[in-house]
C-alpha cells in the first residue's frame, strides 16, 4: 500500500517521484535541526565553549552558563569547526578546522574575546592535525601527519609564537597525555583493532608498551593518562573474557620516577558494558561513562575497589561528549536521543540536583514529527546474537516498506541517538531498521573483530539474516525493502545489492567504498596503513580484496542505486562513488549520482543535509 504522504506516480514517468508538500516540510524541519557538541568548560567554570551548526555550518561559540545573553561566535564564516579545547589558564581556545570539508584538519587558536586568531598547525594542505590537549598555559600538544606517509608525530605547539617542537616520532602516534614536566608522553599507536598505548621518553624517543601484550588489556588499549601525582598511568583497554564479556575497562599501572612501569591492576570492569570514558575527580573518585545496550550510564566509583557510589541520571540516552568542572561537582554533557539533536546540559554529580539544559541551545524539532526506536535482538545463521533499532511510523501495525540502514566504521555502533536520515524516512512513511552486524563496536572485542580480513564474508551473511528476521517478524513487506548506508555501511549496501540481487528492491549509499583496492590507493596514507588489519593488505591480499569489492560484481546488480558523496572526501575518496556510477551507466543499470560540493566524509552543511534527506526519501519512495 502506497504511503498516504506521497504524491501519486505518473505511469511511465521518469525521474524521482516528488514528495508531498507535507512530507517535504517535515523532512526540512528534521534535517535542518541544529545541534551543539564538543563542550569545553572554562577554568573558572562560568563559561562554555562548544561547536554548533545553528548558522548552517559548524562554528565555534562561547556562552555563559548562568546568563541568558546571546552566545559569541569566535570562528570565521568559512571555517568548518571540528572540536575545541580551553587552555588551563583560560587565555586561549584551541580548535580544529576542516578546510572545505577536507579531513586534513588545521589547528587554530583564538582568545576568548575573539582576538589573536592564528592558524598554528596544518596550514600545509597535505598535513592533518589530530586533536590532543593543553599541557600547560600556552602549550598545546597534538599529532600531525605530513601526508607523505602513514606516520604521525607528536608535536608541542606554542600558542603565543606558533613555534613547534616535535616530542616523538615513529609510527602513527595519537597523543593522549603528557606528563606535567613534559618528560614523558602517552600515545596510542597501531592499526585498527590492535591499537595500544605506549610510554615515550621525550629525551631519547624510546617507546614502551604500557601494558604487555599478554597482560589484561594488552592486546588493545585506546587511551592512557597520567595519574594526578604522576606516579601511575590509567589505561582504558579491552579486557579478556568470554565473547560478549570481553569489554573495555580501566587498568591502573604504577610508574616510577625513572619511567619504570609496574604490573597493571584492573580498577573498573563490567561484563555487560563498555567503558567509553572516565575522569578522576579531586576527591579521588572516578567518574565513569558506560555504554549498556547502546545507552549511556553515568556512575561514580571508588578508585580503590571500583565500588559504585552513585548513578547519575541523564535526560537523554546517549552522551557522546562531556567536560568536567575543575572541582568535580558537575559536568557539561553533550546529550542526544532519537528525538533530540545534540545539545548541552549541566549535570550535577551530587545526586540531589537535576540536569538543566543550557539556555543558548538551538530549538529542537517538532516532536510530533519524530518516533523513538525499539531495540530488537535476533540471530545470525551461525547463532551469533545480533541486534538493531527499529523505527516504525505512527499508525503502522504490520508489514511496511522498510529501509535497512547500516552504520559506518565498521567499528561504529548504532545507538538511540539523533539520526536525521532515519527520522526523515519515517516521516515519509517508511519503517527503518538500523542493525549492529558483527564487526560493530559496543559488544566486546571478539564481536568487533569478527569481520576482520577473511572473516568479512560472515558479516555479509548477517545482512541476509537481518532481512529474514524483518520479514519473518512481520515488520517488512517482502520485495519492498531498501538498503541504505554511510561509509562502511555504504560499502555493505553495495555488497548486498551485488551478492543478493533480489534481496533489496533499491539501495542508497553515502560515501561508500566500491572497490577496496582503489580505496587503499586513494585514501589518506595513515588511513590506509590503519585499515590493513580490518580489510587486508592491499598487496598481499589483493585477490581477496577484489573478491569482496562490489566493483568486481557490478554485473550482478539489478536494483536501482543512488550514490551520494561529498566531493571533498579524502577518507573514502569521491571516486569510489563516481566509478561505480560510471560502470553501472555503461552497463545500462539504474543509478543516479549525487555529489555534494564542498562536503567531506561527513555531510555537515544545512542545505546539503536537507537535500540529501529529501533525495534518499524520494528515491526509496520511487522504487519501493
Amino acid at each position: 500500500m502506497a504511503s498516504p504522504l506521497t504524491e501519486a506516480r505518473v505511469p511511465g514517468a521518469d525521474g524521482p517521484v516528488a514528495l508531498s508538500a507535507d512530507v517535504r516540510l517535515a523532512v526540512t524541519e528534521i534535517a535542518s535541526a541544529a545541534g551543539a557538541w564538543c563542550p569545553a568548560l572554562s577554568p573558572e567554570g562560568d563559561r562554555i565553549a562548544y561547536v554548533t551548526d545553528r548558522s548552517g555550518l559548524p562554528r565555534l561559540e562561547t556562552a555563559w552558563l548562568s546568563q541568558e545573553t546571546p552566545p559569541a561566535v569566535l570562528s570565521g564564516p568559512e571555517e568548518e569547526v571540528v572540536s575545541v579545547a580551553w587552555s588551563p589558564d583560560g587565555a586561549w581556545l584551541a580548535y580544529l578546522v576542516s578546510p572545505g570539508g577536507s579531513i586534513c584538519a588545521e589547528l587554530h587558536v583564538v582568545r576568548p574575546d575573539g582576538s589573536g586568531h592564528t592558524v598554528v598547525a596544518g596550514a600545509d594542505p597535505f598535513a592533518t592535525v589530530f586533536a590532543g590537549g593543553w599541557t600547560r598555559p600556552g602549550r598545546y600538544v597534538c599529532s600531525i601527519a605530513s601526508g607523505d606517509g602513514p606516520d604521525a608525530d607528536a608535536v608541542l605547539v606554542d600558542a603565543d609564537s606558533g613555534a613547534h617542537r616535535t616530542l616523538a616520532r615513529g609510527g602513527f602516534l595519537s597523543v593522549t597525555s603528557v606528563s606535567a614536566d613534559e618528560r614523558w608522553l602517552l600515545a596510542r599507536r597501531g592499526p585498527r583493532g590492535y591499537r595500544h598505548v605506549v610510554l615515550v621518553d621525550v629525551e631519547t624517543g624510546r617507546q614502551r608498551r604500557v601494558l604487555a601484550e599478554d597482560a589484561p588489556g594488552g592486546v588493545a588499549s585506546e587511551d592512557g593518562r597520567f595519574g594526578p601525582d604522576g606516579r601511575s598511568v590509567h589505561v582504558r583497554a579491552s579486557l579478556p573474557g568470554e565473547p560478549g564479556a570481553d569489554r573495555a575497562g580501566l587498568v591502573v599501572v604504577p610508574l616510577s620516577d625513572d619511567g619504570v612501569l609496574g604490573e597493571g591492576r584492573v580498577v573498573l570492569y563490567r561484563p555487560d558494558a563498555d567503558l567509553d570514558g572516565y575522569a578522576l575527580r579531586p576527591d579521588g573518585t572516578v567518574l565513569a561513562v558506560w555504554t549498556v545496550d547502546g545507552v549511556t550510564q553515568l556512575r561514580l566509583h571508588a578508585l580503590a575497589d571500583g565500588a559504585v557510589i552513585r548513578e547519575v541520571p541523564l535526560p537523554d540516552p546517549v552522551m557522546p561528549g562531556w567536560s568536567l568542572a575543575a572541582d568535580g561537582s558537575h559536568l557539561v554533557a553533550e546529550l542526544t536521543g532519537p528525538c533530540a539533536p545534540r545539545a548541552l546540559w549541566v549535570v550535577p554529580l551530587d545526586g540531589v540536583a537535576s540536569a538543566r539544559a543550557l539556555p543558548a541551545m538551538p530549538r529542537r524539532p517538532n516532536p510530533d514529527l519524530l518516533v523513538g526506536p525499539v531495540l530488537h535482538s535476533y540471530h545470525a545463521d551461525d547463532g551469533l546474537e545480533l541486534s538493531g533499532w527499529l523505527y516504525v511510523p505512527r499508525g503502522v501495525n504490520g508489514p511496511n516498506r522498510t529501509v535497512v540502514s547500516f552504520h559506518g566504521g565498521p567499528e561504529g555502533q548504532e545507538r538511540p541517538a539523533w539520526s536525521p536520515v532515519a527520522q526523515s524516512l519515517v516521516a515519509a512513511g517508511f519503517t527503518v531498521f538500523a542493525p549492529n552486524v558483527r564487526g560493530s563496536g559496543g559488544f566486546g572485542r571478539a564481536f568487533v573483530a569478527a569481520d576482520d580480513g577473511p572473516a568479512r564474508e560472515a558479516s555479509f551473511d548477517d545482512v541476509r539474516a537481518t532481512v529474514e528476521f524483518l520479514v519473518a517478524a512481520g515488520i517488512a513487506a517482502p520485495g519492498r525493502l531498501g538498503a541504505h548506508g554511510w561509509s562502511y555501511g555504504g560499502y555493505l549496501t553495495l555488497v548486498a545489492l551485488t551478492r543478493w540481487p533480489d534481496l533489496f528492491a533499491a539501495g542508497a549509499t553515502l560515501a561508500g567504498m566500491s572497490d577496496l583496492r582503489s580505496f587503499f590507493a586513494g585514501t589518506e596514507p595513515w588511513m590506509a596503513a590503519a585499515s590493513v588489519t580490518e580489510y587486508g593488505d592491499p598487496i598481499a591480499d589483493r585477490e581477496m580484496l577484489a573478491a569482496i569489492s562490489p566493483m568486481t560484481h557490478l554485473d550482478r546488480l539489478t536494483s536501482p542505486v543512488l550514490l551520494c558523496h561529498g566531493d571533498r572526501d579524502t577518507n573514502v575518496p569521491v571516486g569510489e562513488s563516481v566509478q561505480a556510477h560510471q560502470e553501472l551507466q555503461a552497463r545500462g543499470g539504474p543509478s543516479e549520482l549525487l555529489l555534494l560540493p564542498g562536503e567531506g566524509h561527513t555531510i555537515v552543511g544545512r542545505d546539503h543535509l536537507v537535500e540529501l534527506s529529501e533525495r534518499v526519501a524520494a528515491w526509496f519512495d520511487r522504487w519501493l
